[in-house]
């Protein structure tokens, strides 16, 4: 009977190294709202995944008819969903100070185009689909100048691979603990099954899809002239925080503008929504909203 109880643990051991997202496990739908503050969920239909995707929108109770304001794309982390940052942080004062908020969903993809699944074209899906569809449907201003975007831990890497390899639509991409390393992961029999979930969005290892999704190659390509800012911040107690070490180093020899930031802490909402306003601040300052 031992032997048995044992085997459902163990299940359960290997469906959680699968999550590297940091996310906590869902509770119901509060979302941390002001007063001044309105939320949209909305249903489109993604052309590059071929189905229905759901995103929420946090944008100010009153807008002038013909006002258009910046917008900030956020992703949410491993195992979580687009009702996270809503959730677990509260973006009531950004929006307030004229931001469009736009939370994706974004599955366990680390938002890049699948390998091993052609049809999961989540980088696609987000810089294609998804802006089109918010700045068709919301009074958000148009251009690079006027887009950040921002993520936790999977969410992180999103949103500078993204862009890395989309410079010219982002001004600016925030990682609060990003896992920067994925693409470069060698295959763990401790981690089996994140191992395989890797492998079939990043290809095998040393491939050449890997390279083409590695943030520290893709940042030796990126002019100065031509990058977003960057900022990045990871836990003191994070086992993420030697490569993102690392790849503020690689930002620094390239001259990409950049600012990186070690906070006590490990890799949850707790530690991350200390960084927030500083995160913001800066996401303004580059919005030209300061």
């Amino acid at each position: 009977m031992r032997r048995l109880l044992r085997f459902p643990v163990l299940c359960f051991a290997l469906v959680l190294s699968i999550d590297c997202g940091g996310t906590q496990a869902e509770r119901p739908d509060h979302p941390l709202l002001g007063a001044k503050v309105v939320m949209r969920d909305v249903v489109f239909q993604s052309a590059a995944l071929g189905r229905d995707m759901r995103y929420r929108v946090l944008l100010p109770s009153f807008v002038a008819q013909d006002q258009k304001l910046p917008v900030a794309y956020l992703l949410h982390g491993g195992g979580g969903n687009f009702r996270d940052w809503s959730n677990y942080s509260d973006l009531s004062g950004f929006v307030e100070s004229g931001l469009v908020l736009v939370m994706p969903q974004g599955d366990y993809s680390y938002y890049v185009n699948a390998v091993e699944h052609p049809a999961d074209r989540y980088e696609d899906y987000v810089v294609q689909d998804l802006l089109y569809d918010v700045e068709t449907r919301f009074p958000v201003t148009k251009g690079r100048s006027n887009r950040a975007i921002v993520g936790v831990s999977m969410g992180g890497f999103g949103a500078i691979n993204i862009a890395l390899t989309h410079p010219d639509l982002f001004v600016f991409a925030g990682a609060l603990s990003p896992a920067i390393d994925v693409p470069r992961r060698q295959f763990s029999l401790r981690r089996v099954q994140q191992s395989r979930a890797l492998r079939s969005i990043f290809g095998p290892s040393g491939s050449e899809a890997r390279r083409s999704n590695d943030p520290f190659l893709i940042a030796r390509s990126v002019l100065p002239t031509n990058a977003p800012y960057f900022f990045l911040s990871c836990g003191e107690a994070e086992s993420l925080l030697a490569p993102n070490r690392q790849f503020a180093a690689v930002l620094a020899r390239q001259n990409l503008p950049y600012e990186f930031h070690i906070v006590p802490g490990g890799h949850d909402w707790t530690q991350w929504n200390k960084e927030v306003p500083k995160l913001f601040e800066r996401l303004c300052a580059c919005l030209g909203r300061t």
